[in-house]
């Protein structure tokens, strides 16, 4: 049918990891067995043994994760990479918009491993342990999440706009608590605390929003060679100053994941390829649009069924 449909790849964030995430590759493939050893010798410890041996506890620090999600990503990514598949855009939630970076040539694998292993450090010493919180709030409209945000005041804002049913809000534990009580009492079906150790994309990620710009103005990025849809604003950006704004700014703003991906399928995009752990993002699509074709690619077995797939519609 030659190529008519258009593909993005898209790249997850945290809550995606699991322990041995990205071993089968490293196994099997010299190109994937690079990426970890690069990341190795970059960040100076192993984070190929995090990911395939580390425990629960280990994978789960917030400085250990993102380096991890984003290694095992681009050790997924240059296996379609080399087999020739170019998406038409890419888009990654929150940290996967790293990926998504060197995935358009913007960033070096090595200055994005980097930069991810600090941003998960300075976003976990920004808050002491226990002061955040995060929520997942289930079934209830955005206009409604967003007025008990606004009734609980500044302790509490949207962090995720993930799906139609899904809204994560982030703040102060006591703030995250109140809104939860005021969600459920407005309808919400249900209000589930996040395991995670920080309030991402809240206020109270300031401090990291500072750090970490720093870092991000001190490292070279290029012209990205394919349109990325970044969280913050929702729209397509392609210079490297936009890149970095929309990296700077993601930390303490909510990540428009919903937006994004209605924007991708407006640009005609009907084939979602999640590259990395898990299926987080897939599941999330598949509740903003049925109609889309989704596929992820994690082991042998999800590329080979991606690869089938792509040469039979492509001939």
């Amino acid at each position: 049918m030659g190529k008519v449909e258009k593909i993005a790849f898209i790249f997850p964030g945290q809550a995606s990891q699991y322990a041995g995430m990205g071993k089968e590759f490293f196994d099997s493939y010299e190109e994937s067995r690079a990426v970890f050893e690069q990341a190795d010798q970059t960040l100076g410890f192993s984070i190929s043994r995090l990911c395939f041996e580390g425990t629960e506890k280990e994978v789960q620090l917030t400085a250990n994760t993102q380096p991890a999600i984003l290694t095992t990503s681009i050790a997924s990514w240059v296996l379609l990479r080399d087999s020739g598949v170019k998406p038409d855009y890419v888009a990654g939630h929150s940290l996967g918009e790293y990926s998504a970076l060197v995935a358009a040539k913007s960033l070096s694998f090595e200055h994005a491993v980097s930069l991810v292993r600090k941003r998960g450090r300075y976003m976990q010493e920004a808050v002491p342990v226990g002061k955040g919180a995060m929520a997942a709030i289930i079934a209830l409209e955005r206009s409604k999440v967003e007025k008990i945000c606004q009734q609980v005041g500044e302790e509490v804002q949207p962090a995720n706009y993930n799906s139609p049913m899904q809204i994560v809000i982030s703040g102060t534990r006591e703030g995250v608590d109140k809104a939860m009580e005021l969600a459920l009492q407005e309808g919400a079906k249900r209000a589930t605390p996040l395991p995670v150790s920080a309030p991402f994309h809240s206020k109270l990620m300031l401090p990291a929003q500072e750090r970490l710009q720093v870092d991000i103005e001190k490292t070279i990025f290029h012209p990205l060679l394919i349109p990325l849809v970044t969280n913050v604003d929702a729209k397509i950006i392609h210079t490297e100053q936009e890149a970095m704004d929309s990296l700077i700014r993601q930390v303490t703003s909510p990540v428009r994941w919903e937006d994004s991906m209605r924007y991708l399928i407006n640009q005609g995009v009907s084939t979602f390829v999640e590259v990395g752990p898990g299926r987080v993002l897939s599941n999330l699509i598949k509740r903003i649009d049925k109609e889309v074709k989704t596929f992820n690619i994690e082991d042998k077995a999800t590329l080979n069924k991606f690869l089938d797939y792509y040469d039979t519609s492509n001939k």
